[in-house]
């Protein structure tokens, strides 16, 4: 489901993300990033390259993922120049009918001929003790 107007091309792309992981399919999944791409796990652990990218989710979706559905909801869409797209997202991955969107994912899309390529994913883990936090500090007035 899309909280915001998606450009067909880039829907496709992420759709193709969500697809390959959901077969388990590591090799359509880094078809989707450039050759140079970088991947940041929201441990801090880099993937560089679409190979790398590719090997490092083998066992993850072989083992310790295996069988689970990707969701996300677009939340943001910038183009740049016209082949440059900054994506926002929030999402989760899970095996239950309701997958809980825990984390917040930022994508730099590329146009390459007519596709959008994933050049640089970075995903970040929801914090709901800081969430809580930075919500009530928003709610209260600033200090004079």
């Amino acid at each position: 489901m899309e909280t915001v107007k998606t450009p067909p091309a880039i829907a496709e792309t992420l759709e193709r993300m969500r697809r390959a992981w959901d077969a388990g399919d590591a090799t359509a999944f880094a078809q989707e990033f450039t050759e140079d791409a970088t991947y940041v796990i929201f441990a801090g652990i880099v993937s560089r390259g679409r190979d790398e990218i590719r090997a490092d989710h083998v066992p993850v979706l072989e083992k310790w993922q295996r069988g689970t559905r990707m969701s996300m909801n677009v939340l943001d869409v910038r183009v740049y120049g016209g082949d440059v797209a900054v994506v926002l997202t929030d999402g989760g991955i899970g095996k239950g009918s309701h997958i809980r969107h825990d984390k917040v994912q930022t994508y730099t899309l590329v146009r390459e001929g007519d596709r959008w390529l994933c050049a640089a994913f970075q995903n970040t883990k929801r914090n709901r003790l800081f969430a809580a936090i930075n919500a009530r500090a928003k709610k209260q007035p600033a200090a004079a």
